[in-house]
């Protein structure tokens, strides 16, 4: 088959349980024209270059006419992984003030005991269970439960964030030859009925501070700069949205991963330490996000071919992370892997904002998890995924269980 319909083969849905085999075809094109126009690479060295290079866009609105989509008037609430500096760098600036270092360096950290506790508790609720949907159950409550308290959502209208989240997500899927205005639009318009929710909330705290970010939001000191309503509508919804989404994606395919690898999950119940380790490799072999789309601001040479200006770009981040050009033995998953600078949480500016929670959430929830994992079995192999190409995980994994085994 032709190689300018890998992404319509990528993205088919049938794809979904494993592209793997996919990705190494993409790589040995090294650029790859699909037939709608845009590119599709996959090398890891490529990828990561091209993330560097301030000459690649993240803004859509760059795209040259043919690939446009809505016009520019329709779009709305734009959060800042969707912009390039000077704008980005001043919005996540300002996002990061109550989130990170160096203004707040001790919020992730302090947030360990609450995600401890959740994890905890969700744990318990699956002690005497014979069968559970992992998703369900457990993947998506912890980061959901996390983001909310984090920002300020109480818990009560947690529920209501989940359709308003896969239609936004929906919008911004990469499917090659699709029309993709209808699904585009939804996104707008769960994005402005998301973000008039959040801005409402956070407009309660205004004068009236506590530690949640929707208030360090309305109460920064004028001298910090402040958001407009409609950035910090974009920039509360973008928080919550990628705050759990990913999250539910690495526990997810973290569990199903080390079913799928008796050894290893036999060895992490050994050596628990290794769970850090662990959680780098599953973001190099099972990663959530797979996709990342982006536009050339002027002609850009690579891999001997040119990106023309204007058209747009898919990078194949997944695809990086298995290159054999970078990592030994790529499609062999090694808790133990030493040299693992993977793509996980992509690189350059737009790396993830949210990467030190993550990454606290994931090591919390499969170290809690281990015990129960050592007597389950997959009900379904492959089971049932989301339709995302971009963000890549099980809609469901149903599992059998069995009681704990007895360490005596």
């Amino acid at each position: 088959m032709a190689v300018d319909t890998l992404l319509e083969r990528i993205t088919d849905y049938a794809s979904r349980p494993d592209p793997y085999p996919l990705y190494a075809e993409l790589r040995e094109a090294g650029v790859a024209r699909q037939t709608d126009g845009s590119y599709l690479i996959g090398g890891y060295h490529d990828i990561v270059a091209l993330l560097h290079d301030p000459r690649l866009s993240s803004d859509r609105r760059n795209r040259a006419a043919p690939y446009r989509g809505l016009r520019e008037d329709e779009e709305t609430l734009v959060p800042f992984l969707r912009l390039d500096d000077p704008e980005h760098h001043r919005l996540r600036t300002l996002a990061m003030r109550p989130f990170g270092p160096p203004h707040s360096p001790g919020r992730v950290d302090a947030m360990r005991g609450e995600i401890a506790r959740i994890t905890r508790e969700l744990a318990e609720a699956l002690r005497g269970r014979t069968h559970l949907d992992l998703v369900d159950d457990f993947a998506y409550p912890l980061p959901v439960t996390v983001i909310c308290r984090l920002l300020g959502v109480p818990r009560e209208d947690e529920p209501v964030f989940r359709d308003w989240s896969t239609t936004i997500i929906d919008a911004f899927d990469v499917r090659s030859g699709e029309d993709a205005d209808k699904r585009q639009r939804a996104g707008a318009q769960a994005r402005t009925e998301m973000g008039r929710y959040l801005v409402d909330l956070a407009e309660r705290r205004r004068g009236r501070p506590d530690d949640t970010m929707l208030s360090a939001f309305v109460n920064a000191p004028a001298s910090d700069g402040a958001l407009t309503r409609e950035e910090l509508a974009a920039t509360a919804v973008l928080l919550l949205v990628a705050g759990h989404e990913t999250t539910v994606n690495l526990i997810t395919n973290g569990v199903l991963t080390l079913l799928r690898h008796p050894d290893q999950l036999d060895r992490l119940l050994r050596e628990p330490e290794l769970m850090p380790a662990a959680v780098e490799e599953l973001l190099r072999y099972e990663p959530p996000v797979h996709l990342l789309q982006r536009v050339p601001l002027a002609h850009i040479d690579v891999a001997g071919a040119t990106l023309p200006k204007g058209v747009p770009v898919v990078l194949a981040v997944a695809s990086g992370s298995r290159d054999p050009r970078r990592f030994q033995n790529p499609d062999r998953f090694d808790p133990t892997r030493q040299d693992n600078q993977h793509l996980g949480f992509g690189s350059g500016i737009h790396l993830c904002y949210g990467a030190p929670l993550a990454r606290i959430e994931a090591q919390t929830a499969l170290t809690a998890l281990l015990p129960h994992l050592s007597t389950a079995t997959l009900t379904e192999d492959p089971p049932p995924y989301r339709h995302s190409a971009l963000l890549r995980g099980p809609r469901h994994l149903p599992l059998d269980l069995a009681p704990p085994r007895d360490k005596g």
